[in-house]
């Protein structure tokens, strides 16, 4: 009995040190979690987790790729620092123009999924946004990106496990959607990368989505790298999870084409002078004012811009005479799609003055000289307000002097091909009522232009005079 009884004894009093032990490590462990805060822990499986919580990742190894680093691990653990690191997460859908995201923390892209996740710091509701990363809402073909902030760290929650992650900040833009049209390819893309990706001073990793085109990029290569120091990421199909701290999602449009400067971030006042000479730098343009400035006994030079196969000007000879006779000398181009941006942007700098019709040659504005002169003709249609805005406003914040010349239904071939009382002729506001198929088909297709000349000479002559004024004010 005596025997017994000792046995026992000796059990309880090992099972009692183990007991002491257990406590210890796990008051231990909460000191160690919580900086010495008070903690509750209710389950040795609660204490297991945190500890899982706590442990550094294993290894990792820096690939040949500048700054791009590859987890060995099976599963990313954050580390202590990293988890407890400030969410931010700013997400819009409610803009006139476009949708955007703009997230701080933990932030993990899947391109294969079209996927965004942001693990938060501490547990919190789960949210999720649909956001279409084009910067036109209105586009079409172009698909959604998931934007989801998860209800916790990743080892609850269970995010992707990084396998790329980036110390450096990423913006994540759409091509499709109306990209491949010059127009479009520069205010719906150019110009707002430009103005998001300034802030990190080529510190920023492009990432690229949706029906990406490789010639788009090779296109714009040179605008593209004097944004970014690296190589843009084509996320169609990407398999990789790729992580980063700081992630826009989708380019925010200030305008149709245009800067807000008090919109700009990272507290940039920036504007279209910035992006016009933005420009120039990337695509080595010799000019940065107007021939009257830099030799003033040279005659300004003009550039008219003539289409093909419609929306052209009938009486092309007659304008090139009346031009030359106010003073200009004159060139006649048609400027081709499929010609390297550089060379035409070389080219349409070494001119003083653009004359065209309304349409997307319009956009090389860009490349005009500051203090350059933009003439306009707008055809027949009640086009004003769309020419006024996609190429008016902008070229006057460029620093352009704008010309719009509105042409009258005598100079539009639609009144012969029509007749008088059709009503194209008669009511423009009707067609525009049918939609944008019907208002391109008539009025942007099927209409060529036949300038009065003694009308249109006044327009040059007050093309002239404004470079003539720059005479002897030397160069910015």
């Amino acid at each position: 009995m005596k025997s017994w009884v000792q046995s026992h004894l000796n059990v309880g009093l090992i099972v009692g040190v183990l007991l002491v032990l257990l406590t210890y490590l796990i008051v231990t462990q909460q000191a160690a979690n919580s900086g010495g805060g008070p903690r509750v822990v209710t389950t040795v499986a609660q204490w297991l987790v945190d500890k899982q919580l706590s442990e550094e990742p294993r290894e990792r190894v820096v690939t040949t790729e500048a700054q791009q680093i590859v987890d060995k691990q099976l599963i990313q653990v954050p580390s202590e620092t990293e988890k407890q690191q400030v969410t931010k997460v700013l997400c819009s859908t409610d803009e006139r123009l476009s949708d955007y995201c703009e997230l701080e923390g933990d932030v993990r892209i899947r391109g294969r999924s079209w996927s965004v996740d942001i693990v938060p710091s501490t547990w919190s509701e789960r949210q999720k946004w649909k956001i279409r990363p084009y910067s036109r809402r209105s586009a079409t073909h172009v698909d959604l990106l998931n934007v989801t902030q998860l209800p916790g760290p990743a080892a609850g929650a269970g995010a992707p496990p990084c396998t790329v992650t980036y110390t450096r900040p990423a913006i994540i833009f759409a091509l499709g959607g109306y990209s491949g049209n010059v127009f479009h390819d520069h205010a719906d893309v150019l110009l707002p990368l430009f103005y998001l990706s300034r802030q990190y001073g080529g510190e920023v990793q492009l990432l690229v989505i949706n029906r990406v085109q490789p010639w788009w990029l090779g296109k714009y290569a040179l605008a593209l790298r004097r944004m970014s120091r690296y190589d843009v990421v084509n996320l169609d199909g990407d398999a990789h999870v790729r992580c980063f701290r700081r992630v826009t999602v989708g380019l925010r449009l200030h305008k149709d084409f245009g800067i807000v400067p008090d919109e700009v971030p990272g507290g940039l006042r920036l504007a279209m002078p910035d992006f016009t000479r933005f420009l120039r730098e990337a695509y080595a343009l010799p000019r940065s004012a107007t021939t009257t400035r830099l030799d003033p006994g040279r005659k300004p030079r003009m550039m008219l811009i003539q289409r093909q196969p419609h929306r052209r000007f009938v009486n092309e000879k007659e304008i090139v005479a009346a031009a030359a006779e106010e003073g200009f000398e004159v060139v006649v181009t048609e400027l081709r799609i499929d010609a390297a941006v550089d060379e035409q942007a070389r080219l349409v700098n070494s001119f003083d003055a653009i004359v065209g019709l309304h349409g997307a040659g319009m956009t090389n504005e860009v490349f005009l000289p500051p203090g350059g002169v933009l003439v306009q003709v707008v055809p027949w249609g009640n086009l004003g307000l769309m020419a006024r805005v996609e190429y008016g406003e902008p070229a006057a914040e460029m620093g352009l002097k704008y010309i719009c010349y509105n042409i009258t239904v005598e100079e539009s071939s639609l009144l012969e091909e029509l007749g008088p009382d059709d009503p194209a002729i008669t009511d423009p506001d009707s067609v525009h009522r049918r939609g944008w198929a019907a208002l391109y088909d008539i009025y942007l297709t099927r209409q060529d232009v036949r300038l009065d000349i003694a009308r249109f000479k006044l327009t040059l002559a007050e093309a002239m005079d404004h470079l003539r004024r720059q005479q002897g004010q030397g160069t910015r």
